[in-house]
């Protein structure tokens, strides 16, 4: 059963300025360590940071909460498995929404897709509940 959906729109060149502006402090306040390897290592780095932005804002909405109710940036972490695909990691709030949220009996999968196309970037997240066993 399908517990949450959300999507964002980022616009990378706002990101851009966003990184030149404030730098490390945007970085370290928004994105996990992982988060910030991963974009470091890019030729695009902005559209990266934008698109792993988006993912937090779309991963918010589909926890029901937006960015309030105690929700950190970094509670949201997207990392990529070995064959590229992202997924997202919930910790902190974040995770303690996510089993709030989730039915007696059930395990809570959180789907992550992302893309660019230049000046946009995009993430759709869906959480899913399967039954256990």
């Amino acid at each position: 059963m399908i517990l949450g959906i959300g999507t964002d729109l980022a616009n990378i060149e706002r990101v851009q300025q966003t990184l030149d502006r404030f730098g490390d402090r945007f970085r370290n306040r928004v994105f996990t360590e992982a988060e910030q390897r991963k974009a470091e290592r890019r030729a695009d780095v902005a559209g990266t940071y934008a698109k792993r932005w988006a993912a937090k804002e779309a991963c918010s909405k589909a926890l029901g909460t937006g960015l309030r109710m105690g929700i950190a940036w970094k509670d949201m972490g997207v990392t990529n498995l070995e064959t590229g695909q992202p997924v997202m990691r919930l910790t902190g709030w974040a995770a303690e929404r996510l089993a709030e949220m989730t039915p007696p009996g059930h395990e809570a999968i959180v789907h992550v897709s992302l893309t660019d196309d230049h000046p946009w970037a995009q993430a759709f997240v869906v959480i899913e509940a399967r039954p256990l066993g």
